[in-house]
């Protein structure tokens, strides 16, 4: 980002903290006055471009106490680290007051650069990153992707997508049809190979690289999990979209690149798509959760545009499951959708 547009200190404290705590560090050196913002977040954490006297810049997060911790950044950012992946490099940290001073791993993200013309590199890119990181997995590492957890996420999905931004109270009925799929989308997640997962792999938060591609950003939520998640949310991912041959294809390059790695993939390519895709399932219901949180609670209405993806991929996974039927004619009931035909695997 080339431009400095003016930051509004009047009523910024915070960020008249964050300038007299880079002004304080010792090293690097850095030029304050060039602070400037670097992306925006669905959190309460904001990130800052500062120029250094030698040159280079450097990122400066702000992330607020309480709503945030930079503990979970700082720990996940060692761990992936060690695993060969590229992370920003922490130089500097007050952890009590939540700043952070990083590398700066350029500005320009899959999602600004992606065409069908570079797509199959960056992709196999973020692939070979994504099995370099699980391949290095220990478990009591990170958090577990527990149970209670992944429901947490799905129950974003009727009280936030349902309850309040289509303004439906469900029936018994409805919520005890919802319930059993949760159930058995449940039952697949869990019993899948538990690996280190990002949790948010998708074309936003990967940068394009002159070496070491992709850089990787806002992994501090990263658990211990199903090892198809991550892949999920790279290749069916809420801001760009792909064609299903393509997707399909690039599954399988990952599928044998990981059983290469040694991973514990489910050797059978149609049973380890079926995980896949039901990953992705748990994931697309939390997504849209969260997009109508953003919105409805946040005032975020940014989000709003990328649901109707998010819902396509959720129809098109549940109709070719015939297990998952039930959940065809909820969302029908839910959005008034006459019922289409589908077809089952």
């Amino acid at each position: 980002m080339s431009a400095s547009p003016h930051l509004d200190h009047a009523d910024d404290v915070r960020l008249t903290e964050l300038q007299h705590w880079l002004a304080s560090l010792a090293a690097p050196q850095l030029a304050v006055t060039s602070l400037r913002p670097a992306s925006a977040d669905a959190s309460f954490r904001r990130y800052f471009r500062v120029d250094g006297a030698d040159g280079a810049s450097y990122i400066a997060m702000d992330a607020p106490p309480p709503q945030e911790d930079v503990r979970p950044f700082i720990h996940v950012a060692g761990v992936l680290a060690e695993t060969g992946v590229s992370v920003p490099g922490i130089l500097a940290q007050d952890v009590e007051r939540g700043f952070l001073l990083l590398t700066d791993l350029g500005s320009t993200t899959y999602l600004q650069l992606l065409n069908p013309d570079n797509a199959h590199k960056l992709y196999m890119d973020a692939i070979e990153a994504l099995v370099l990181m699980q391949a290095r997995s220990q478990p009591d590492v990170l958090p577990e992707y527990d149970r209670a957890l992944l429901l947490r996420e799905l129950k974003l999905f009727p009280e936030w997508y349902v309850g309040r931004h289509l303004g439906v109270t469900m029936t018994e009925k409805q919520t005890t049809a919802l319930d059993k799929i949760f159930d058995l989308l449940l039952a697949n997640n869990l019993a899948q190979p538990q690996v280190y997962v990002h949790r948010d792999y998708h074309s936003r938060n990967l940068m394009v690289l002159p070496k070491g591609n992709p850089g990787i950003l806002d992994f501090q939520d990263a658990v211990y999990g199903p090892i198809t998640y991550d892949l999920v949310s790279l290749l069916r991912d809420a801001y760009v979209q792909w064609d299903e041959e393509i997707v399909l294809d690039w599954t399988i390059r990952y599928w044998e690149h990981a059983r290469r790695a040694g991973l514990p993939v489910n050797p059978d390519i149609d049973a380890f798509y079926r995980d896949f895709e039901w990953m992705g399932l748990q994931r697309h219901l939390k997504v849209l959760g969260i997009f109508a949180r953003l919105y409805h609670r946040d005032g975020k209405d940014g989000y709003l545009k990328d649901m109707p993806l998010v819902m396509e991929y959720t129809r098109k996974v549940t109709h070719r499951y015939k297990e998952l039927a039930p959940l065809v004619r909820l969302l029908d009931e839910l959005e008034n959708k006459a019922p289409q035909v589908g077809y089952t695997f």
